[in-house]
C-alpha cells in the first residue's frame, strides 16, 4: 500500500478512541448533510418549477396564436404554423365574460370555449362534452372550487347570462364535470364549455380568439415561438405563455436566485468545515510532522498525507451525502411525505425532480472546492521547523 495513504488511514481511524477519530467523524458527518442538503434543494426547486410551469403549459399551452390588435380571428385562416415538427397539438379557444347562476348565487366567470373532441386539463370529476353537436352544446365543466362555494353537484342545471351588442342573452347549461388546478386564479374564474356556445352569441361560427399551440417535450419555447411566428400571417403574433403571465414566471424564476444562494452557502460552510478540520488534525500531529522531517520525509510527502486524509474525509462524506439526499428525494417521490399549502404553492405535495448530471456535477465539484481548499493548510507545514515540532506539546 501507498505509505502515505497507510499513515492516513491509521491517523484517520485509530484503533482506540481519541479526538482525531472524533473530528474526522464529525467533519464527514458536516460533509455528508453539505451534500445531501445541496442534492434536496436542486430536487425540490426543479420539481417546483416544472410542475408549475407544466400546470400553467397545460391550461394554456405552450404559446398562444392571436390577432396583432386582440380583434378576433378567424378559424380557417390560411397559415402553415400548424405543419411545423414540433408541435404537438393546436386548439382554437374563444374567451367570454359572463355570469353564472345557480339557484339565489351568482359569480363572474369567463366562459373559456374549446372544441368538444379537445381534451378539458386537470379533469378530476365527471367528464367533457362528448363529440355529438346535438348534446354536446349544453355542457359545461367548472372549477371544484367553484362547485363548492356555490353548492353545486354534477349534472345540475346552471345558467349563464352574457352581454352581446346591448343585450343579455341567457344558456341554460349542464355540468357535465370538475377540474381543479390548484392554482386559484384559474379555479374561480374559468369555466369550459362547447366553443360553438360563443360563436353563436356572436352570431359568427368562424369567430375564434386564438389558438393554443402545445409543443412536444423538451422544445425550447422560446425558440418555438420565433419559428412559429416566421409562419404566420402579418396580421397574427406567436407569444409565449411566460410572456401572458409573467407573475407566475418570475415567482418561478426567483426560486433559481434562492436556490444558487443556498447552495452557495452550503458550499462555504463545507470548505470551511473541513478547512477547520484539517488545521485541527495537523495541530495535533505537529509531533508527527517533525519526526517525519528529521528522519528524511519531505514536505511532499508529509503533505500527500494530509491531503490523503482530507481526500478520505470529503469522499466519505460526499458519499454518505449523496446516498442521504437519494434517499430522501426518493422517499418524497413515492410517499409524498411533506404536505404544502396549495393556496400558497399551488400544490399539495412538495415535488421532487432529480437530474444525474445535477448530483454528478454536486459530487464533484464539491470534491473539486475542496481539493483546493486543502492546499491552503498544507503549506503551513513548511513553516514548522523539525527540531520545535518534536518538542511541541
Amino acid at each position: 500500500m501507498n505509505t502515505a495513504l497507510n499513515i492516513a488511514l491509521k491517523i484517520s481511524f485509530p484503533k482506540q478512541k481519541s479526538y482525531t477519530g472524533f473530528i474526522v467523524k464529525l467533519s464527514i458527518a458536516a460533509t455528508a448533510l453539505s451534500v445531501a442538503a445541496i442534492i434536496l434543494t436542486l430536487s425540490i426547486v426543479n420539481g417546483f418549477q416544472e410542475r408549475i410551469s407544466n400546470k400553467v403549459f397545460q391550461f394554456w399551452g405552450h404559446v398562444r396564436i392571436n390577432s396583432v390588435n386582440g380583434a378576433p380571428i378567424e378559424s380557417n385562416l390560411n397559415a402553415s404554423f400548424y405543419k411545423l415538427p414540433f408541435i404537438k397539438t393546436h386548439t382554437p379557444f374563444l374567451n367570454q365574460s359572463s355570469v353564472l347562476s345557480y339557484r339565489q348565487d351568482i359569480e363572474g366567470v369567463v366562459v373559456k370555449g374549446v372544441p368538444t373532441n379537445s381534451a378539458i386539463p386537470f379533469l378530476n370529476k365527471g367528464k367533457w362534452l362528448e363529440n355529438k353537436p346535438d348534446s354536446a352544446r349544453n355542457g359545461i365543466v367548472i372549477s371544484d372550487a367553484l362547485a363548492n362555494k356555490l353548492n353545486i353537484p354534477i349534472d345540475s342545471t346552471i345558467r349563464l347570462y352574457f352581454m352581446t351588442n346591448g343585450s343579455v342573452q341567457q344558456r341554460k347549461m349542464k355540468v357535465t364535470g370538475l377540474y381543479h388546478t390548484g392554482i386559484e386564479e384559474y379555479d374561480r374564474q374559468f369555466v369550459f364549455a362547447d366553443i360553438y356556445l360563443i360563436q353563436q352569441l356572436n352570431q359568427n361560427s368562424q369567430q375564434i380568439e386564438g389558438y393554443e399551440v402545445f409543443l412536444n417535450e423538451g422544445i425550447d419555447v422560446a425558440y418555438a415561438t420565433n419559428e412559429i411566428q416566421k409562419n404566420l400571417p402579418e396580421n397574427l403574433v406567436a407569444t409565449s405563455i411566460s410572456d401572458y403571465y409573467p407573475q407566475i414566471f418570475d415567482w418561478i424564476n426567483v426560486q433559481t436566485v434562492n436556490r444558487n444562494v443556498t447552495i452557495t452557502i452550503l458550499l462555504i460552510i463545507a470548505v470551511v468545515n473541513l478547512l477547520t478540520c484539517l488545521f485541527i488534525l495537523m495541530l495535533e500531529r505537529v509531533n508527527m510532522i517533525g519526526t517525519l522531517t528529521a528522519i528524511g520525509g519531505s514536505h511532499g510527502f508529509i503533505r500527500t498525507i494530509f491531503l490523503y486524509q482530507a481526500s478520505i474525509i470529503c469522499w466519505i462524506g460526499i458519499s454518505l451525502g449523496a446516498i442521504i439526499g437519494i434517499g430522501i428525494s426518493l422517499l418524497q417521490q413515492k410517499f409524498g411525505l411533506i404536505q404544502l399549502d396549495e393556496a400558497a404553492y399551488f400544490i399539495k405535495i412538495l415535488p421532487i425532480k432529480m437530474y444525474l448530471n445535477q448530483i454528478m456535477l454536486v459530487m464533484i465539484g464539491t470534491a473539486v472546492i475542496s481539493y483546493i481548499s486543502f492546499l491552503i493548510p498544507t503549506l503551513w507545514i513548511k513553516r514548522i521547523p523539525p527540531a520545535k515540532a518534536i518538542k511541541f506539546d
